[in-house]
């Protein structure tokens, strides 16, 4: 399945994306690609994007992720609302509790066997 998304370029501490269309398997830093449809730059902000040829990927049934839904979102390329990409709270500690805990099959169903009281060692007389 192909996707549209960012590759990761620049150097360390200096990050530059990519817009591609590249297969979903592919590892997103420094995968291959069909064709790159753009640029971003995140400390900037600056971007360019190439509005017909995502339109055409796009029909062709072309996925993009989350985060690049978002800037054709915010660019105009798309009509359609953004995509929380933020990442979800954990639980806290009241609703931990809160939480009820399910009891294995196997231990409601089990017979418990009487438990014998173990036998006290002898105590040694000391010499």
């Amino acid at each position: 399945m192909l996707t549209i998304r960012f590759i990761r370029t620049g150097k360390t501490n200096q990050p530059f994306f990519r817009v591609v269309v590249t297969d979903k398997r592919n590892p997103p830093r420094a995968g291959r690609f069909v064709e790159i449809l753009g640029f971003f730059n995140p400390k900037t902000k600056e971007h360019q994007l190439k509005a017909e040829r995502i339109k055409y990927w796009l029909s062709v049934g072309a996925q993009a992720s989350d985060t690049v839904h978002n800037l054709l979102v915010k660019d105009g390329v798309l009509e359609a609302k953004k995509k929380p990409v933020h990442k979800k709270p954990k639980k806290t500690a009241e609703e931990a509790k809160v939480a009820p805990v399910a009891k294995p099959v196997e231990a409601e169903n089990a017979v418990e066997a009487p438990v014998e009281p173990k036998p006290e060692p002898e105590a040694q007389p000391e010499a």
